[in-house]
């Protein structure tokens, strides 16, 4: 197990906004901050998932010198009606744009990450029931053609 610690900070901005902050200098905002929008504390989990897979799956693609004109990872989820309101269901949607993909490849790649690689998976796959899907488009496809 690694010995490293990751630590990062929430800072109350007041009412229910918080300001995430990494070691690093990123941020992230929770609830809304001066009049700005931001993401639950929730959504930043589908998100951290989204992003976990999203990164797993660029590399390994790379490692196979696949290209990717454009890539996108969308996530929905049902969340448990009594509390703590775990996610019980997560279906993640992948969208991949680019010339000469192949199903195979593609499929190794969503499986490696879901199953190997994605940290983020396996944990919310403690509590959550995760599906997938993906779609290959050309790159000048859009989602609804």
């Amino acid at each position: 197990m690694s010995s490293d610690w990751v630590t990062l900070t929430a800072d109350w901005q007041g009412d229910m906004a918080f300001i995430g902050k990494n070691k690093s200098g990123g941020s992230v905002h929770m609830g809304k901050v001066e009049n700005k929008p931001g993401v639950s504390p929730m959504e930043l989990l589908l998100a951290g998932l989204a992003g976990c897979t999203g990164v797993d799956i660029v590399h390994i693609l790379r490692k196979k010198r696949i290209s990717l004109h454009d890539f996108r990872v969308s996530v929905r989820a049902k969340r448990a009606d009594d509390h703590p309101k775990v996610y019980t269901e997560i279906e993640i949607n992948y969208v991949f744009w680019g010339q000469d993909l192949l199903n195979k490849d593609v499929e190794q790649a969503i499986q490696l990450s879901e199953e190997k690689y994605c940290s983020a998976s396996a944990m919310l796959g403690a509590t959550a029931k995760i599906s997938s899907s993906y779609r290959i488009l050309t790159p000048s496809l859009t989602e609804e053609d």
